[in-house]
């Protein structure tokens, strides 16, 4: 005698309208911080949409910001490669580097008479965090860092200067974070977003995708 057929109730595919919920939020979270860990987020990208899914209102808005990963746990994954080098000197000189590797140690930068330049938006960061000590002695040292990044600085100034130009992050949010430890003699060290850095090419870039989307 042949067993019934059990009854399948059909799966209701989850409304994108619907209000996401904190936990909803967090998985989203770890999910970006896992890609990055895979390579697939720079610390920019894992900066702007941490922000994006900490500030999400529906499930809809969280697919968006997840929509060209993959599922947690995918083959084919392999950690980013390490950021080899870790001190950036100029000495009466010029040294300007983007970093693309992955960062799990402590950058340090060093000018004496001399400009650095480190940009951070190209970086895998799997912590979410980052260290730098820089110092600058009668030099200047720049940091770019991601827009929307929390920045938190510590040190002294002897005749010189350090400064935070960056976009204050969202009161309350657990955004990636990135920690100086600055000392300017004679110098100056300066951490900068994007919009600081490139003030006309972003607002190029804000107008243009802004129109784009009108158009669209």
């Amino acid at each position: 005698m042949s067993q019934p057929t059990p009854h399948h109730r059909p799966q209701i595919p989850p409304d994108p309208d619907l209000r996401a919920s904190d936990a909803e939020r967090e998985t989203v979270v770890e999910r970006l911080r896992v890609a990055s860990v895979e390579g697939r987020l720079t610390f920019e990208e894992l900066t702007e949409r941490t922000e994006a899914a900490y500030l999400a209102v529906t499930r809809g808005d969280l697919d968006t910001i997840t929509r060209d990963l993959p599922g947690m746990g995918a083959p084919g994954a392999e950690p980013a490669p390490l950021q080899v080098q870790r001190r950036f000197t100029a000495v009466m000189g010029d040294c300007k580097e983007r970093i693309v590797g992955r960062i799990d140690q402590p950058l340090e930068v060093l000018s004496v008479m001399g400009d650095v330049v480190l940009d951070l938006r190209g970086a895998q960061v799997p912590s979410g965090e980052v260290a730098v000590t820089a110092t600058a002695v009668m030099g200047d040292v720049k940091v770019i860092v991601p827009d929307g990044v929390l920045v938190r600085m510590t040190g002294h100034s002897i005749l010189g200067d350090r400064r935070v130009l960056v976009r204050e992050a969202k009161a309350g949010l657990p955004v990636p974070v990135v920690r100086i430890q600055a000392t300017a003699v004679m110098g100056d060290v300066k951490i900068v977003d994007d919009e600081h850095h490139a003030p006309v090419r972003r607002a190029l870039t804000t107008w243009w995708e802004e129109r784009r989307t009108r158009r669209g």
